[in-house]
């Protein structure tokens, strides 16, 4: 392969992983804590994440329709990998109250932080606008399922069982969500944005990203790798070898070529969501398998990303 090659799929992956350490380094200088991480993560949750994915998507009038088939992607992609997961989980998994958070650890990726900054490093503005539509789906389905498989392995009894009002409550009111909803008007209907509000939006969307990331490095638990389970070990080979092969193979059996095929790769290969920690451990799951599944993914991805780009962009499909 040649050096551009190697230069393209180290270009996406080594500024990510460099954000991340610089988390790690500020952590260990004292320089930032958990109160900061958790105040940060508030604002990049709330406020900044969604106001970069609503100029990405407001910003691109293209025809909504062209569309369609990458979100068509999404939906079947993400919901045929929970299924399988499912399906595996009683064979692998012994304890069965850690099923779900194997199966959560498995599906649901980091596609709204990492998926975006892979994105707009591999292919800029284009990748961010491909990567907005793709996670219309994902972010809602990921809410949707994790509960679901959560509460059918932690919950004993009808009463331990999250309503389905407290479902349809939590996905409505999720900011990405939110942010993603209210830009969809603007790119079908080619609705004007004021440039004052455009460059202000982009200077709140610019901080998204080199905060979530060090936020993410800053949260990292190293010496909880080396007391990761088997199921763990389990969950990070779906997350960073099954689940993005077939998604990948999919796109590519369907016609996707070029930027949007890389952009179905970058996103199915993001580590395990962080917010999959919150979820279980909310739900009266075992945090300390939901953190090593992480802290494992987080790591391994980087390796599994760049040797796929290298060969993606090494056969011509990127």
């Amino acid at each position: 392969m040649s050096w551009e090659t190697w230069s393209f799929a180290f270009s996406v992956t080594v500024p990510t992983l460099l954000m991340m350490m610089l988390g790690v380094f500020l952590r260990h200088l004292r320089l930032i804590d958990d109160q900061f991480c958790d105040t940060a993560s508030r604002v990049v949750f709330n406020i900044a994440l969604p106001c970069l994915l609503f100029f990405s998507i407001a910003g691109n009038h293209e025809d909504f329709q062209n569309h369609f088939p990458m979100m068509m992607h999404a939906a079947i992609g993400t919901i045929g990998s929970f299924l399988l997961l499912e399906l595996v989980a009683p064979y692998l998994v012994k304890d069965r109250r850690e099923r779900g958070i194997f199966v959560q650890g498995g599906f649901r990726g980091n596609a709204a932080i990492l998926g975006v900054a892979y994105a707009s490093m591999a292919f800029g503005s284009e990748g961010v606008s491909v990567a907005s539509f793709y996670i219309v789906v994902t972010v809602i389905l990921y809410n949707v399922l994790s509960v679901i498989t959560l509460a059918r392995s932690l919950s004993t009894g009808p009463n331990g069982r999250p309503s389905f009002a407290s479902i349809i409550r939590g996905v409505v009111t999720n900011p990405l969500i939110i942010g993603i909803l209210l830009a969809l008007p603007f790119s079908v209907f080619a609705i004007p944005i004021p440039g004052v509000l455009t460059k202000t939006g982009n200077y709140i969307s610019g901080i998204a990203l080199p905060l979530a990331l060090l936020c993410t490095g800053a949260s990292l638990d190293f010496r909880a790798m080396f007391r990761s389970s088997n199921v763990a070990m389990l969950s990070c080979v779906a997350r960073v070898l099954v689940v993005p092969l077939l998604l990948f193979l999919g796109g590519w059996l369907y016609g996707f070529r070029g930027a949007p095929l890389g952009v179905i790769f970058l996103l199915s290969a993001t580590p395990t969501a962080a917010a999959s920690y919150v979820m279980a451990r909310a739900m009266g799951g075992n945090p300390t398998l939901a953190a090593n599944i992480i802290a494992l993914t987080t790591l391994t991805s980087f390796f599994t990303t760049a040797l796929g780009l290298l060969l993606l962009r090494g056969s011509g499909l990127v």
